[in-house]
């Protein structure tokens, strides 16, 4: 019998994900922060199979998933994809902003490297079962802005609808989850912290609806 699915992971690299290949940033990041492969898994909430496949490059990890290490290794998705920096220029214009993909959702870089907080403009899609159900909870804050569609923000318990031009500002330590409720998907604007420290705990998983994580 082959191992259930993990709703984390993207397809196996090569079969249609043109994620760029995040192996060799996953391996040295951990190496850098004395991590051991089975403490990296367990601070991210997968098993260290799992990890190993995403540091061979036998897996590619989801955007959410991409989020989360790059929050456990405090650094950026675009540092994580290894995105060149154009050094300290405060100004990020709309035409050096490439669309990247990840398990199905779209983003674009709208902020610097090397910062404190990491800026994205997102495009999730309507009825991408295995990202919708993703629940993560970890250190931080978070701050989401609505500039299209109709988003479905889980925070605990409660779940809220925002329209275009709706905001949310919530502590990251909240089981959340968001989704899309429009049919054409929904369009944000995307802010976090990021974890400076490997030692700083963080959990992510697939949680049923209303459960919060360990």
């Amino acid at each position: 019998m082959s191992p259930p699915h993990d709703p984390r992971l993207a397809p196996v690299a090569g079969e249609g994900d043109e994620t760029p290949v995040v192996a060799p940033q996953l391996r040295a990041l951990r190496r850098r922060s004395g991590l051991t492969l089975e403490a990296a898994a367990a601070r991210v909430g997968l098993s260290p199979a799992h990890l190993s496949r995403l540091e061979t490059g036998r897996r590619t990890p989801s955007l959410p998933m991409l989020l989360a290490l790059a929050r456990m290794y405090g650094t950026t998705v675009s540092d994580l994809l290894g995105e060149v920096p154009e050094g300290r220029d405060p100004i990020v214009r709309a035409d050096r902003m490439e669309a990247q993909e990840a398990g199905g959702w779209t983003y674009w870089r709208a902020g610097g490297s090397g910062r404190a907080m990491q800026a994205l403009r997102l495009h999730v899609p309507h009825g991408r079962g295995s990202q919708q159900e993703l629940v993560r909870v970890h250190p931080g804050e978070e701050w989401l802005y609505v500039t299209g569609g109709r988003l479905r923000l889980t925070l605990g318990g409660a779940v809220h609808l925002l329209d275009a031009g709706d905001a949310a500002h919530f502590d990251s330590l909240t089981p959340h989850r968001i989704a899309a409720a429009s049919p054409e998907g929904v369009d944000l604007l995307f802010m976090h912290t990021l974890m400076q420290s490997g030692a700083a705990g963080l959990c992510l998983g697939g949680a049923p609806t209303g459960r919060a994580m360990p």
